[in-house]
């Protein structure tokens, strides 16, 4: 496929314009040309990137595949329901987690309420969501930090290759694209065009410490549930270059014949790296070599009812699904024992309803370890 870009326009002769033209030896700025040839017509790749300094072309490249991808999002309701409103919801909040959207709270906020990263990653969402045939995305990145904009990219070349589309992402950033791994690359700044995803992704050096609860007031902002601390946990962090990256508790259930990992959370800047899973795999396999506190091999059960992590723990072969309660706990029972709790202490309460019947959802693993 061969691209020309023929930009013309007026050649002003004002006093500022002669006079720029003199200073700077510049004859004309009237006209822009640009010719790109992609050999993208004969072979089947997923993602290509057009890349260059502002004002290179990629934009007008970007015009003659296709119309840029930029849908419009309504203000009074929130991302949850403008993503494929009529589609399937399990779909929807998986696409939000794979692209690193995954904190919760986020999902119920309007897109104008947005930041400008977690907007970033919706609109990656809803393009996974959509998976049109063929999309061209313009600024890809250009308004976020790198940080997100390199662990974003890299959630998004994964999201997207499971689709059967074709999206040719636009972008001034090169850091990116080995996050990316991009099947061609055009560079409007050198002309070149490469072929093949022959670049590595990163690797990311992760530590894990034993702490306390001194970190979680950092993390408990991105976490879904607002609950007491866990009696008697052990924490543990991860860290990637002495940044905060991961979170979680574990204590031992009564009888000790097991513990209970809760409190996972991963920071908004790094969702989406496959750092979580990482990190309560690499945690529950402490315990169940007996790297505790107990010096005791002890196995895990970890329960959530966020449905992108419940997709990943099933997926994953070091876990397995144990149980999956819909509801609460019988509201009959909760209201006969709280009345009782209460008549032993010489109180009346009269018609209290109780907890539970309500839905739920909440999901139960056991890790079965590495030589599963």
């Amino acid at each position: 496929m061969k691209i020309e870009i023929r930009h013309r326009c007026a050649d002003f002769d004002s006093y500022r314009a002669a006079r720029v033209k003199s200073l700077f030896n510049v004859d004309s700025g009237a006209n822009f040309n640009l010719d790109a040839e992609l050999a993208i017509d004969d072979v089947d790749w997923k993602i290509g990137v057009v890349v260059g300094p502002s004002g290179s072309g990629k934009t007008s490249i970007g015009a003659r595949l296709s119309t840029p991808y930029a849908p419009e999002w309504p203000h009074d309701k929130p991302i949850v329901e403008a993503i494929l409103p009529d589609g399937d919801f399990n779909a929807v909040t998986s696409a939000l987690s794979a692209v690193g959207l995954g904190s919760v709270p986020t999902w119920l906020r309007p897109y104008p309420a947005l930041s400008n990263g977690e907007r970033f990653r919706a609109q990656l969402a809803r393009l996974v969501c959509e998976a049109p045939a063929f999309a061209v995305v313009d600024e890809f990145s250009s308004v976020v930090d790198r940080q997100i904009a390199r662990i974003g990219a890299g959630a998004f070349a994964r999201a997207w290759r499971r689709t059967g589309g074709q999206a040719v992402l636009l972008s001034c950033h090169y850091d990116i694209l080995d996050w990316l791994q991009p099947d061609w690359v055009f560079d409007t700044a050198t002309g070149s065009f490469d072929r093949g995803r022959l670049r590595c992704r990163p690797r990311l050096a992760m530590q894990i410490r034993q702490t306390d609860w001194r970190y979680w007031p950092l993390f408990e902002p991105h976490h879904y549930l607002k609950l007491p601390v866990m009696i008697a946990a052990v924490n543990y962090v991860a860290t990637i270059d002495d940044a905060l990256v991961a979170h979680v508790a574990v204590s031992t259930r009564p009888g000790m014949m097991e513990a209970r990992a809760c409190r996972l959370v991963v920071m908004p800047e790094w969702q989406g790296a496959g750092v979580g899973m990482r990190f309560l795999n690499a945690v529950c396999e402490f315990w169940r070599q007996g790297r505790n506190r107990y010096d005791k091999p002890i196995p895990t059960l970890f329960h959530t009812s966020h449905p992108g992590l419940c997709m990943a723990l099933r997926r994953d072969r070091h876990w397995m699904q144990v149980s999956g309660t819909l509801y609460g706990s019988n509201k009959r029972r909760s209201r006969e024992s709280i009345n009782h709790s209460a008549a032993k202490k010489g109180e009346v309460r009269p018609g209290h309803t109780g907890y539970g019947g309500h839905f739920r959802a909440v999901q139960g693993f056991r890790y079965l370890g590495e030589s599963a």
